[in-house]
């Protein structure tokens, strides 16, 4: 439903994957090498997937990933997805180059919103963020790390004979697309980065223009004394999303993070990296108890949200699959996406014998050579 509603153009923004997209497969690929050992005769009548991130208590055990430029999807997307997880409990996470302000997301959608930082290549503008994201009351701050040299995403660039325009062959799919075109292109043009337009010149506001210096404001000396300065500065929550060495995450537990989010990007960064999932279960046996682990990358079934939590992790951050819902629905759309999650995590859960997450772990698992091979989403 999604890729007949928006634009090949859209589309392939949201699913294209670095370089030969050989990370963007894995991410799949990895969860088959987890197979359920299910105990029998369990009464799981009652069950639930209820659990607690950062002493709040919530229905399921998900987060919506920070994702940019949702608003090319639907008009005011990251506003409908922050109604989406607010109706089904769970956090919102807003991205520093959405099309949206805090303050604006959460008046108009309440819920727990969290705010993700780039450190971006101008100091005053970083700040703003951090101000803002403050003053209106974001829960937590996810500041991004692997991003500092922005990945090459060769299929989106085929989409453009130019930086921002369009080939003819996109042209023409996306006139064919008029829902689309009203609702996000022709009333009030394209959708801007406003956490960064008044950083930007004029004509750079758009999304059309945007999309091409947005990249090379993205400052490659980032380091851990960012983080540290970020950790004197933000007072509540502090989470470091970018991490898969275990000695990263020891970095972070030292520095007084809160959390820490395991992502190779959704594939969208540096290719053939590991598969945050095959990480996961060192890292949850060495730092559970000292940090909360949040895990992305490649989620798609609730399946593969019960299999991270049997190896350790906390919570599980969604991207692509909630905005597959936005595309294809709206705000009704992703909030559908979200029930799919929960429901196959219910019966996931009764499947196993477990009355709640708390009862998932490693011994419900084994691992084995992947059986099937799945190709890289198109």
């Amino acid at each position: 439903m999604a890729r007949r509603y928006a634009p090949a153009f859209a589309f392939e923004y949201v699913e294209g994957g670095a370089e030969d997209e050989l990370a963007l497969a894995r991410n799949r690929q990895a969860f088959d090498r987890w197979r359920f050992l299910p105990r029998t005769l369990v009464n799981t009548t009652g069950r639930h997937a209820r659990t607690t991130l950062f002493g709040v208590e919530q229905p399921l055990p998900l987060v919506i990933a920070p994702t940019g430029l949702n608003g090319i999807l639907r008009r005011d997307g990251d506003l409908l997805l922050a109604r989406a997880a607010a109706a089904a409990g769970i956090p919102f996470c807003l991205s520093t180059v959405s099309n949206a302000r805090p303050e604006r997301v959460i008046e108009a959608a309440g819920g727990r919103v969290w705010m993700q930082l780039y450190m971006l290549n101008h100091p005053a503008l970083v700040d703003d963020v951090v101000s803002r994201a403050d003053s209106a009351g974001c829960e937590a701050l996810v500041f991004t790390t692997d991003a500092n040299v922005f990945g090459s995403r060769e299929w989106d660039k085929r989409s453009f004979r130019a930086p921002g325009s369009l080939s003819l062959r996109r042209l023409l799919d996306a006139a064919c697309h008029p829902r689309w075109a009203w609702d996000v292109a022709i009333p009030h043009g394209l959708p801007r980065f406003v956490n960064v337009m008044d950083f930007l010149p004029p004509e750079a506001r758009s999304a059309k223009a945007g999309v091409s210096l947005i990249p090379a404001l993205f400052r490659p000396s980032i380091d851990w004394d960012d983080v540290a300065r970020l950790r004197d500065r933000w007072r509540r929550r502090l989470i470091i999303k970018g991490i898969l060495d275990p000695a990263d995450v020891e970095r972070a537990v030292r520095l007084g993070c809160d959390g820490v989010v395991l992502t190779n990007h959704g594939g969208r960064q540096l290719d053939t990296t590991v598969a945050p999932i095959e990480v996961l279960g060192e890292i949850a046996r060495a730092y559970r108890d000292r940090i909360t682990i949040l895990v992305d990358s490649g989620f798609r079934r609730g399946s593969d949200v019960a299999k991270a939590m049997a190896l350790g992790a906390h919570g599980v951050m969604v991207g692509r699959a909630t905005l597959y819902g936005l595309a294809a629905g709206g705000e009704a759309g992703a909030s559908h996406a979200i029930a799919i999650l929960a429901s196959e995590l219910d019966r996931v859960l009764g499947q196993l014998g477990c009355r709640s997450l708390a009862e998932l772990g490693s011994a419900m698992l084994r691992e084995g050579p992947p059986t099937v091979a799945f190709p890289a989403e198109s």
